[in-house]
């Protein structure tokens, strides 16, 4: 079997970086500290939607930009259908779902995103049922399509509520949908944050994975609801040695994204420690590191 001695490439989350940054510096800082694409973030907020109504002078210019930097926009992590969920019972929200996926679609296409994440909640400010469930899955065969089209990936992540919490899940929600532009995106510290065997998990769906999002997490306990977000890697109880040993063991190479958030002036600070404790965890696995050693420092 052939056995992989690259390095995995490793995106940023565009929250990892303070939210005042031009695109310019977004992308040089993404490049400085080692990381070989960006992931741009749609969220539910006013402001990011709005990149779905870009023009295309402001399309083609970021694009250009991403080429003359040599740092892509690999990836979009789609979260504003947690505002406009495809399961809604109302039928103007899962057309406005419908609508917001055909034009981050077409954004991808002309951005060269390769890949659209996709929230694996049927509904986040409404209550779950069976028929929010059915509505979801119509919404997700209608994306697949949409997606076949333009041929741009998409990836459900696995998230951090109990819905799709698991790449069993998935699996199940995978037959439903049957395209193979329809993916997973796990989360690893959303699946160990539930008490899912992540590497089982892995392999389990290792042919249906297009990328994976390294986060850290504190799992779910009787009386406590987990912590799913704002661990600086190393602080929570992700194995992260055991999810390289079994991507190895895999011989699963797909592109992995840090994921964080800037929450303080200690953003820079907390991405140089996230990245030598995942290269740490890539040492214990026989991998090559993630990052350059030392990470560059950016002034």
């Amino acid at each position: 079997m052939y056995q992989h001695v690259q390095r995995h490439r490793t995106g940023l989350y565009e929250k990892a970086l303070p939210a005042n940054m031009t695109w310019e510096e977004k992308l040089t800082t993404t490049r400085a500290l080692g990381f070989d694409f960006l992931e741009i973030s749609i969220d539910e907020s006013d402001e990011r939607r709005s990149r779905l109504d870009w023009d295309n002078d402001t399309i083609y210019g970021l694009r250009h930009l991403c080429e003359q930097l040599q740092v892509p926009l690999h990836s979009m992590c789609l979260s504003a259908h947690r505002k406009f969920p495809f399961g809604s019972l109302d039928p103007a929200v899962r057309q406005q779902a419908d609508l917001h996926l055909e034009k981050a679609i077409t954004l991808a296409y002309k951005l060269g995103i390769r890949v659209i994440q996709l929230a694996g909640y049927d509904v986040y400010y409404e209550p779950t049922s069976e028929q929010t469930h059915a509505y979801f899955v119509e919404g997700m065969k209608r994306a697949a399509k949409l997606a076949e089209r333009a041929g741009v990936m998409l990836a459900v992540e696995i998230m951090d509520t109990p819905y799709l919490n698991a790449l069993s899940k998935f699996e199940v929600l995978n037959r439903a949908v049957h395209s193979p532009y329809f993916t997973a995106y796990p989360d690893v510290g959303n699946i160990s944050g539930w008490n899912y065997d992540v590497c089982t998990e892995l392999a389990l769906s290792l042919p249906h994975i297009t990328q994976i999002h390294l986060k850290d997490t504190h799992p779910v306990k009787p009386g406590y609801p987990g912590q799913f977000r704002d661990l600086v890697i190393g602080e929570g109880d992700v194995d992260f040695s055991a999810v390289f040993s079994t991507l190895k063991r895999l011989d699963c190479v797909v592109p992995l994204v840090l994921e964080m958030w800037a929450q303080d002036e200690r953003w820079q600070d907390n991405i140089h420690t996230a990245q030598q404790r995942l290269n740490q965890a890539c040492m214990v696995a026989n991998l090559p590191p993630l990052f350059p050693q030392p990470a560059v420092a950016v002034h």
